[in-house]
């Protein structure tokens, strides 16, 4: 299922990034969005497992990243030597500590609050932040156009998520529940900034094997104060299966891919369709209907993603601002 289309980007992604760099970036702005819509399916089926079958946010991380981790390393681990891994070893540690910890905050996020408000908080900020620092270092220019695309994709996001609210009345419950989302979006901005240098370093495949092997150790860690639980019962296997196939190898993957290609405020912009494609799947399998407003959001989203790739085609055309930027993200 998931092997086949890890075999097809195998080959492509096994080589450092700055020998692949497409003369479009159409297929990266691609891969970081079919990175986000893999997401997506995965946020559903957190929720499932969490609500329904009674696994905790950090036993559905751990196995996740492991199951992940295991596949990336079978197929690209040849690849990942010591003599490219050491002079990025502690970067690499660092995001992938980074990696583990977005995703487990974003879980707990979700365990107190329902789905809608901390995915809210934890896609939404990302952009924000990765362009203020952005802008500071002098890598993006905050003109009128890139405002309005920033602007279009959170606007869209709040529309999508917004309208199915929080699941908990308990004041101590939404205030932790809102600090675990902040935490996990600092985190994922974070990622987002370095994940691409180092996927142009070591090539997309080793740099996502890399980061799922320390993620899958991260986790593991804290199972050494709470053990973990592998599901006895076929359906749940199946969708931790589904979990580290398709959004730890899969979707880190195409996402890795993308990030060697373009900045960080495209990147984490593109992968804003995760809400998307979970309340659109949400409508599908469970039969909640979409409201205008919804259907508005998912408009506003999927054209702010299209003004963005307009916008990066554009600058990759100009050699003088494409050389600009190389030398920034080299001095970074």
């Amino acid at each position: 299922m998931a092997q086949p289309a890890l075999a097809k980007w195998a080959m492509i992604a096994r080589m450092p990034g700055s020998n692949h760099v497409p003369s479009s970036t159409g297929l990266a702005l691609a891969a970081a969005c079919g990175a986000g819509v893999l997401w997506g399916s995965g946020a559903l089926v957190v929720s499932v497992l969490v609500e329904r079958h009674g696994f905790s946010p950090e036993n559905v991380s751990f196995w996740r990243f492991l199951i992940g981790a295991v596949v990336l390393v079978a197929v690209f681990g040849r690849s990942l030597s010591w003599r490219r891994v050491r002079p990025l070893l502690g970067t690499l540690v660092m995001a992938g500590v980074a990696m583990a910890g977005y995703v487990l905050l974003w879980f707990l996020g979700i365990e107190r609050m329902g789905a809608a408000v901390p995915t809210l908080i934890a896609l939404c900020l990302p952009p924000v932040i990765v362009t203020a620092v952005a802008v500071a270092r002098g890598h993006e220019r905050a003109d009128g156009p890139l405002l309005a695309v920033l602007a279009g994709a959170i606007v869209g996001t709040v529309l999508i998520v917004a309208q199915h609210g929080s699941t908990t009345s308990e004041p101590g419950a939404m205030a932790l529940g809102v600090l675990f989302s902040i935490g996990s979006a600092v985190l994922y901005a974070g990622f987002s900034m370095v994940s691409g240098r180092i996927s142009i370093a070591l090539g997309a495949g080793p740099a996502t094997a890399g980061l799922t092997v320390v993620a899958a150790a991260t986790m593991g860690l804290y199972g050494l104060y709470r053990p973990y639980a592998w599901p006895a019962d076929v359906p749940p296997q199946a969708w931790f299966l589904y979990l580290g196939l398709v959004t730890a190898a899969l979707a880190l993957l195409a996402f890795s891919w993308g990030a060697a290609r373009l900045k960080p405020t495209a990147l984490t912009v593109a992968t804003l369709l995760e809400p998307l494609k979970a309340v659109v799947l949400s409508s599908w399998l469970l039969g909640q209907r979409l409201g205008a407003l919804q259907w508005l959001g998912g408009a506003l989203l999927l054209a702010s993603i299209w003004a963005l790739g307009r916008r990066a085609a554009a600058q990759s055309a100009s050699p003088s601002r494409g050389r600009r930027d190389d030398l920034h993200d080299a001095k970074a």
